[in-house]
């Protein structure tokens, strides 16, 4: 089951459905926390301005170098445990909103990843129990200053900018989510791909760990890492993320009012 948030020309206070082919079964209240009863309205996908399907309470938790290839081409290896690490929820933007690029030197660059919605108040989860507190996933795009990371030492600035976090376009509530390709695609090229099967840390490993040091709350977002490859994107560029089953995550890149490029 496919879940919506959306507004409309006649409703623009956000609103939540269940996609059935083209339309939108519009939900009494956002189903983490009042569930699936329906208003009987149904809204037609084409008048629907899909928004970011989730703007978690708490936080965004991300996972870096979750893929070997991609640790290695960052010179790591051999991570003991998930390296993690938070975005604002001020980043967070939906499908179609432009990745603002902000006046900072080097490369800004894709991460096209996996992201679990959190539907529970988890603490301290067994992985063996890690299913039930997923309320499902979505596409997400980790978007990163790459030379600022460097330059600070540590990634909140790098990654934290508002809008470095495009997330969507539906919340999947059934889905297998251990053996799915993920694309990225820039203007059309394909610039990173990957497998979920291919994580070094795994969706139990990874909610038990986390949920050791933070409360996890309805509506947390956990990004669960990046396949390597070329990333990269400018002023104009249209990023492009698809993951088997769950669609495409679709984004313009824009400068900021303040940055001028050479």
């Amino acid at each position: 089951m496919k879940i919506a948030r959306f507004a409309t020309a006649e409703v623009a206070d956000p609103r939540y459905g269940i996609l059935d082919d083209d339309e939108l079964v519009v939900l009494t209240g956002d189903p983490m926390f009042h569930g699936y009863d329906t208003t009987g309205e149904r809204v037609p996908l084409a008048d629907a301005r899909i928004l970011a399907p989730v703007i978690p309470r708490s936080k965004v938790i991300c996972v870096g170098m979750n893929y070997a290839a991609h640790a290695k081409e960052m010179g790591h290896d051999g991570l003991k445990n998930p390296l993690i690490f938070l975005k604002p929820n001020t980043a967070v933007v939906g499908p179609g909103d432009p990745i603002v690029i902000p006046p900072v030197d080097g490369r800004i660059v894709h991460e096209g990843e996996l992201a679990i919605v959190i539907g529970s108040v988890a603490k301290r989860v067994k992985r063996d129990d890690w299913q039930s507190v997923v309320f499902g996933y979505t596409i997400a795009n980790d978007v990163s200053a790459r030379d600022v990371m460097f330059a600070d030492g540590q990634w909140a600035r790098a990654k934290g900018y508002d809008t470095f976090c495009p997330l969507g376009p539906f919340i999947e509530t059934d889905i297998d989510p251990t053996n799915l390709e993920i694309e990225t695609f820039v203007d059309g090229e394909l610039r990173r791909k990957g497998n979920t099967a291919d994580l070094v840390f795994g969706f139990p490993e990874l909610i038990e760990f986390i949920s050791d040091v933070w409360t996890l709350l309805p509506g947390d977002v956990i990004l669960t890492g990046t396949p390597d490859g070329l990333g990269g994107f400018l002023d104009g560029q249209t990023v492009d993320i698809q993951i088997e089953g769950l669609g495409t995550l679709s984004n313009p890149a824009k400068n900021r009012d303040d940055r001028v490029d050479a």
